[in-house]
């Protein structure tokens, strides 16, 4: 089973790999491990990779050591050297560090991105990008014009495909309108559904593929977090308001009810949560990320789980919004999303 995605000649398995956590967010992590994890996924049939030039050079906002900015796309250039042909590559723009602004900066000039483009390029040891995404708007350049500059970079071959990251429907439709969009990448998942809102139908009509990161709530939604984890400095999660303890609480009430139905049905909590997204009435490739290869091997049986039209609307009550508690990001991070 393949997906097209969106606009374009690009296949790809159901359940892609994003890549973020070996280089930032989550703790520590080894890079021989990673690399190993990558290489793993392929032989497993994993043909989707996700990444960004801005991985690796986390924020200090984040609380994690800084590896550098193009770590995670020189991670990926390493593990996938010899096997570029098998992979739709993905990678993403726009997003900076700069001390002056909290540590973010967001840059859509045409001139930047060609330049982005050309550095990923080099660090991913590749004449082309499958996916190219535009990772977050800048709100001092009409959309247009970010857009108008990814469409040279198809024209001139450097990139196959061009998507969007956290946008509202009208900022798609412009988009769309100035160059097909194959891809939208946001947030997904049974616990964060803001995307019903609008962006959902609009991707369905517009023929974009959405792309959901983060599918599994930040491992919210395997059911290894409990209302008494901790998490380190050099966790995202050690200050995310979902993940503070009066709302964690909360939030992993409904996680109780998903993990007895997963066990009714033979599978884990992940799997039945990102079987739940691969039921939506649209196209969806989840990207769930991970370091680790049994988690790999994990999600990628999600696929084999079977779920019918009844258990996926009972999920989505369990998991109405309503019963979430707290923002998805702390305000210094959730300035740079719709």
């Amino acid at each position: 089973m393949r997906t097209t995605l969106g606009h374009s000649e690009l296949t790809v398995r159901p359940i892609g790999l994003g890549c973020m956590g070996m280089s930032q967010s989550y703790g520590d992590a080894d890079d021989n491990e990673s690399a190993a994890t990558i290489r793993t996924a392929l032989e497993l049939g994993v043909d989707f990779l996700d990444t960004s030039d801005v991985y690796g050079a986390s924020d200090i906002t984040f609380g994690v050591p800084i590896r550098g900015f193009g770590h995670n796309e020189r991670l990926i250039g390493g593990a996938i050297a010899g096997r570029r042909d098998e992979i739709v590559l993905a990678t993403k723009f726009a997003a900076k560090i700069n001390d002056s602004e909290n540590g973010i900066a967001i840059d859509g000039r045409p001139e930047y991105v060609r330049t982005a483009c050309e550095a990923s390029l080099r660090r991913l040891g590749t004449d082309v990008i499958d996916l190219y995404y535009y990772h977050r708007l800048d709100p001092s350049v009409p959309i247009e014009e970010t857009v108008g500059a990814m469409a040279e970079l198809v024209a001139a071959g450097k990139v196959r495909a061009i998507g969007l990251s956290e946008v509202g429907p009208d900022q798609l439709r412009r988009a769309h309108a100035t160059h097909p969009i194959t891809a939208l990448q946001s947030e997904y998942s049974l616990w964060e559904r803001h995307v019903e809102e609008g962006i959902t139908s609009t991707c369905r009509e517009l023929g974009i593929t959405l792309v959901p990161y983060s599918p599994l709530g930040r491992s919210a939604l395997t059911g290894s977090v409990t209302a008494g984890s901790t998490f380190a400095a050099g966790d995202f999660r050690a200050t995310n308001p979902r993940f503070l303890a009066e709302n964690l609480a909360v939030n992993l009430e409904p996680v109780e009810q998903l993990r007895a139905i997963a066990a009714e049905k033979g599978c884990s909590p992940g799997q039945l949560a990102l079987a739940w997204l691969l039921a939506q009435p649209l196209d969806v490739v989840p990207i769930p990320g991970t370091k680790r290869i049994p988690f790999v091997r994990e999600n990628i049986a999600a696929t084999d789980v079977a779920i019918s039209a009844d258990e996926v609307a009972l999920l989505a009550g369990i998991f109405a919004p309503a019963r979430v508690a707290g923002e998805r990001y702390a305000p210094v991070h959730a300035r740079t999303i719709r």
